[in-house]
């Protein structure tokens, strides 16, 4: 990837509601749930804002006309996030989602979102994403953006994704892998398969890929994963180090540690704001190992704070 202080990235999904607390008995959590917002592809726009403010970052979504989108919005302008590609649609709203932490950090989802307005981005010949992709220096994506979509909606996904591709424009695609937002397995690895092959860098959460491939263990999904036609491949791990290579199949395996962290308070946004930390450091000119060991230093500080997007002071020494 070619160094570009001024890159404009675009990046496509859903941002919903987010109620969050510890995982208690439902009766009481009502009482003791916190309200803000966060989507996987959303909480990536934030950080990589906060971490490369040189680049102009655009998130295309659709919301609602209720007060609650138009909040959303005010709030992604504040964290630096171009408003240009958001659609507002009349009589929608954006979905709603609930976080259960437990006392180990880990987490616990509901949903509601069959008719969120971000389903419907792409009810229209062409949105504002697709005519201006001639402007798009990078452009990122994840499983869930695609899963959220209807098959037409994923189909001009997928021709975006060729169309940039071709005039040498970084695709990236993260594996993000959600089950429950699939009719059957055989339709999302059909969809999977033809992100990995269109995009030049996947980043892969190693179990979500072994869950996609229904593998009967971890060490198979990273073997799987290390087959993906990308040309650039990071697999995280956990706590192991993440595996990274760029530059094609012909090309050694490296390694970039991740960031110890004495106590886990919630797991939140860990692949997204890895994704963020990577992109950063990648798109300004860094090779991808270094950007990897960015990038698990900004998760590393994001899951020791509650919630999918922490405090701007919590980060401070990270920002750009």
């Amino acid at each position: 990837m070619t160094l570009n202080s001024t890159l404009r990235v675009a990046l496509l999904g859903e941002c919903m509601l987010e109620l969050q607390g510890r995982a208690v008995d439902p009766a009481a959590a009502l009482g003791s749930m916190q309200l803000g917002f966060g989507g996987d592809t959303l909480n990536t726009a934030v950080y990589l804002a906060r971490c490369a403010p040189g680049f102009e970052v655009s998130y295309a979504t659709a919301l609602g006309d209720d007060a609650f989108s138009a909040v959303m919005m005010q709030r992604w302008a504040e964290e630096g996030i171009a408003l240009d590609l958001v659609r507002r649609l009349p009589g929608r709203m954006p979905g709603l989602y609930m976080i259960e932490v437990d006392e180990a950090g880990e987490r616990r989802f509901s949903y509601w979102r069959d008719s969120a307005a971000a389903r419907a981005y792409f009810e229209l010949p062409s949105t504002p994403l697709e005519a201006r992709a001639q402007e798009w220096g990078a452009f990122y994506l994840s499983g869930i953006s695609l899963a959220i979509l209807p098959p037409a909606a994923r189909e001009r996904v997928f021709e975006l994704m060729q169309s940039l591709r071709r005039r040498g424009v970084p695709v990236i695609f993260d594996n993000n892998f959600r089950p429950r937002l699939w009719p059957d397995r055989a339709q999302a690895r059909a969809c999977y398969e033809r992100a990995f092959e269109l995009s030049t860098t996947a980043l892969i959460t190693a179990e979500d890929h072994q869950a996609l491939l229904g593998l009967p263990t971890l060490a198979q999904g990273i073997e799987a994963a290390k087959q993906l036609p990308s040309g650039e491949l990071v697999i995280k791990q956990g706590a192991e180090p993440t595996l990274v290579r760029e530059g094609g199949a012909l090309q050694a395996w490296q390694q970039a540690a991740t960031q110890p962290v004495e106590r886990v308070v919630d797991t939140t946004a860990a692949g997204d704001s890895f994704a963020a930390g990577y992109l950063a450091r990648r798109l300004a000119g860094a090779s991808a190992v270094e950007a990897a060991r960015f990038g698990n230093r900004v998760a590393a500080r994001v899951i020791q704070h509650p919630g999918a997007l922490i405090p701007r002071t919590a980060m401070a020494d990270l920002m750009g």
